[in-house]
């Protein structure tokens, strides 16, 4: 699978957690406890994602285009206050009003991040790059993906050396926090290859 369409598939998959937890905003336990579960699979999903752009595609977006720096850092900054919102609601419950405001303020800077990606980096992007290249970057995510965090960690820095190296360290820690409580059985599927 390229690279672009490694992303988007991991966007549709978010977009249908988002999409989810918007019309379910019921206050019964039942509802309580599936929003609870919903949400940590998109914070996990989205944390994962988000260590594999910063570790691989925005530094090809870097070195491929002429105004690469730009657009990555306008990327990551938005990745970077996404990952606040996500400890928030990692730290919190559904219903109570701090997860809500900050599950609120996520989705609608995920849908930001999401259209800048798709509409602004995207057709660049593709532009740039040969299929072959492509095709390369696309598996090089899927596999980091598979090792990435599942836990948002906004105080680590986002550059990808970091990333490589620290990234696979706190993934290890967190898939054995993430079995240890349970926390495990909500890791959301891979999105259709």
């Amino acid at each position: 699978m390229d690279a672009l369409s490694f992303l988007r598939s991991e966007h549709e998959s978010v977009l249908g957690m988002i999409e989810s937890l918007e019309r379910g905003r019921g206050n019964s336990q039942p509802e309580l406890d599936a929003r609870n579960h919903l949400t940590t699979s998109l914070v996990m999903a989205a944390s994962q994602h988000e260590a594999v752009e910063e570790q691989f595609f925005w530094p090809a977006v870097r070195q491929s285009l002429p105004d690469g720096d730009a657009l990555a850092d306008q990327g990551i900054n938005q990745e970077e206050s996404g990952k606040q919102l996500l400890q928030m609601i990692e730290d919190s419950e559904a219903g109570n009003e701090q997860f809500e405001q900050a599950l609120t303020e996520f989705l609608a800077t995920l849908r930001e991040h999401i259209e800048f990606e798709q509409s602004q980096v995207w057709p660049q992007f593709r532009k740039s790059q040969p299929p072959q290249a492509m095709e390369e970057l696309g598996q090089k995510m899927a596999a980091a993906k598979k090792t990435a965090p599942t836990r948002p960690h906004p105080d680590t820095p986002s550059s990808s050396g970091v990333q490589k190296t620290v990234g696979p360290a706190a993934a290890v820690a967190d898939k054995a926090r993430d079995m240890f409580s349970g926390r495990r059985s909500h890791q959301p599927p891979d999105p259709p290859s």
